[in-house]
């Protein structure tokens, strides 16, 4: 199975730039938003609990990663029925794959513990590798940054 980080880019998503800026308004890299050096943005925050603990391994290119599971609650829709008062109310989340690449983000992501309460910055990458059905591909957030924010949800962490 091969594994490799994949180079995303991503674009203004279809939005016409405007034709006079606001003024003083920048963007990341200091040219005016809308103007034609700004061609997107690739930027994740989440935050939520560590599903697992992070595994650490290592690829057929000799790289070593980190990979973890961000749990995060996702808020009911407005509008959407809501469960009877007899009825058990399940609560919706989004479980989001990241990896870390870099070894200050993989030693932060192996101290770790299920349940811990964690803040991830970085920018969604779609990585494609070998399966056994031919050719996958998965998207995940490779993280330039990692904070533990609160301790453990679960006994014993």
């Amino acid at each position: 199975m091969r594994t490799s980080r994949s180079e995303t880019t991503t674009t203004a998503g279809g939005a016409a730039p405007r034709s006079s800026p606001r003024p003083g308004r920048q963007a990341k890299g200091g040219g005016p938003v809308g103007s034609a050096s700004v061609s997107g943005r690739n930027e994740v925050v989440l935050s939520g609990r560590l599903g697992s603990e992070a595994e650490e391994r290592e690829l057929p290119s000799g790289d070593r990663i980190a990979t973890l599971r961000v749990v995060v609650p996702r808020p009911p829709l407005p509008g959407r029925r809501r469960a009877g008062a007899d009825e058990p109310r399940r609560a919706t989340v989004d479980t989001i794959d990241v990896v870390c690449w870099t070894a200050v983000t993989r030693r932060r992501a192996l101290r770790l513990r299920a349940g811990d309460l964690v803040e991830v910055e970085g920018a969604l990458r779609r990585r494609f590798f070998g399966g056994p059905a031919g050719p996958q591909s998965r998207y995940e957030v490779e993280a330039a940054a990692l904070r533990k924010v609160s301790g453990g949800g679960l006994a014993g962490t």
